[in-house]
């Protein structure tokens, strides 16, 4: 198990290295002059020129990328160039906010998926299996801002049911920031479902045609024990990891939900970081999300061997 905890781990900080120089030198690319966006069309050139200097903006980049990350290692993800501010808490309070966001939309996607997912496998090429799979599938393809309007106008404009936007009053307690958080989360429920549910329908049918299920079965097991303590168990092991898979779009891929339902989190964060060429904001944002990514693979890698021996043994040799 430490063997094979501690390659997971080394893929993990590789795959965030690589990350890393990813978005440092991709950001560099994005158009325009940080130092013109920061005073304006209208700015002296010169003025220009000794904000990008006193930046740190005219240093080769293998400098800058040096510096940036040797900082980031210490906690300190550097000075906003929007709010001439340190970049951590903008950062932390917006993941805060993504991440109260999608744990509300796991907590009501994941058991219905496996749900979903098992239903459709005990009823295979029955009408009970065609609907879910044909409405997993559908909600998938559907895209978010769709869904979203959809929903807004019939639960909040039609109906009046949910508030309309996920920015709840300052102050609010945890209930009512649930309240708020309810209509976005279903948008994200919509396009989840179908994955998990096809991940567990697969995995279901081929533990229920599987020989530890007929050896259960000619036992004289209770049906209901054998689903529960046999075919689940191991049916379960390629939806944990599709779950772990969506955490990174959860977390980093909520730029639409965000949008459509005023809420700020991370994904509207990158995305004004990005146009205003806030460097220190967007590499510290995509890092982050990274990191939280990584970290959750890593937990459904511990959680996948813990189930399936086998996985850690065959990752020892």
């Amino acid at each position: 198990m430490t063997y094979f905890l501690a390659r997971r781990i080394a893929f993990a900080l590789i795959t965030l290295f690589v990350l890393s120089l990813l978005v440092f030198f991709l950001g560099q690319i994005l158009p325009g002059n940080v130092g013109r966006t920061i005073l304006g069309p209208f700015a002296d050139q010169q003025a220009v020129d000794i904000l990008n200097h006193e930046l740190g903006l005219d240093r080769p980049l293998p400098v800058q990328y040096g510096k940036w990350i040797w900082h980031f290692l210490q906690g300190d993800m550097g000075q906003s160039y929007a709010y001439r501010a340190p970049v951590a808490p903008f950062v932390s309070q917006a993941l805060a906010h993504s991440l109260k966001l999608a744990a509300v939309a796991f907590l009501l996607v994941v058991p219905l998926g496996i749900l979903g997912g098992a239903l459709a496998a005990l009823n295979v090429n029955r009408p009970l299996d065609r609907i879910i799979s044909l409405c997993g599938l559908s909600a998938s393809a559907l895209p978010e801002f769709v869904s979203g309007i959809v929903l807004i106008l019939t639960f909040g404009i039609w109906l009046r049911w949910l508030p309309i936007s996920a920015a709840w009053p300052e102050g609010a307690g945890f209930l009512t920031q649930l309240y708020y958080l309810i209509l976005p989360a279903i948008v994200l429920v919509l396009v989840l479902f179908g994955y998990i549910a096809r991940m567990a329908r697969a995995g279901m049918i081929e533990a229920l045609d599987s020989d530890y299920t007929r050896t259960a079965v000619l036992k004289g097991l209770p049906w209901p024990r054998v689903i529960w303590r046999h075919v689940l168990r191991n049916a379960l092991l390629p939806t944990i990891t599709v779950i772990a898979t969506q955490t990174g779009y959860l977390i980093g891929g909520l730029l639409v939900v965000e949008t459509l339902f005023r809420y700020q989190g991370i994904g509207s964060l990158i995305f004004n970081a990005a146009n205003g060429k806030d460097f220190p904001m967007l590499e510290a944002s995509v890092l982050v999300i990274g990191i939280t990514y990584a970290l959750a693979t890593l937990f459904a890698d511990l959680v996948y061997s813990l189930l399936n021996p086998r996985i850690r043994i065959g990752g020892g040799q």
